[in-house]
């Protein structure tokens, strides 16, 4: 009878923990979700600038070929300036730069998110389903191609162009 005692009293006092992990579970999944929120928006940013500076370098292009002493139009903060080839053109090469600098502090800190987050799923052994099948198929296609390779039965596709 001592042994039932002892063991209602484990079950209850396992059943009385697991709330708490489930807790710490769901907070770990909120802040795993918020880690890969902010890698979306910086990627989001970054495209955004990526199609800002191919409008740039396209508008830099044009007016290179364009007279110095043209009249030409720029939207600046939704008003529409009129202004010259020779004023507009320097003023839009500099946006270019500072574009390009941009740019390259974007990526920066999405490889950053990107560690991050990869540390996060380390520490607190995160899967993400339909990832690991990928990974242990692809892995498991290296170990046929290696194997293929040692025999020398590699198919070759060749096409005549």
């Amino acid at each position: 009878m001592a042994a039932t005692t002892q063991q209602i009293t484990t079950s209850s006092s396992t059943s009385g923990g697991k709330p708490k992990d489930k807790k710490s579970q769901e907070e770990i999944y909120a802040e795993f979700q918020q880690l890969r929120n902010q890698q979306r928006n910086l990627i989001n940013n970054l495209n955004t600038l990526e199609m800002d500076l191919k409008e740039h370098k396209t508008v830099i292009d044009t007016l290179k070929t364009v007279e110095p002493g043209r009249k030409c139009f720029r939207l600046i903060g939704g008003v529409l300036c009129d202004q010259t080839v020779e004023i507009v053109l320097p003023q839009l090469v500099q946006n270019k730069e500072q574009l390009e600098k941009l740019i390259e502090n974007g990526k920066e800190q999405i490889t950053k998110k990107g560690l991050e987050i990869n540390q996060f799923k380390d520490e607190h052994n995160i899967k993400i389903r339909g990832q690991d099948t990928a990974q242990a198929a692809s892995s498991e296609k290296e170990t046929a191609d290696d194997k293929a390779g040692a025999s020398g039965t590699r198919n070759v596709l060749v096409g005549n162009l």
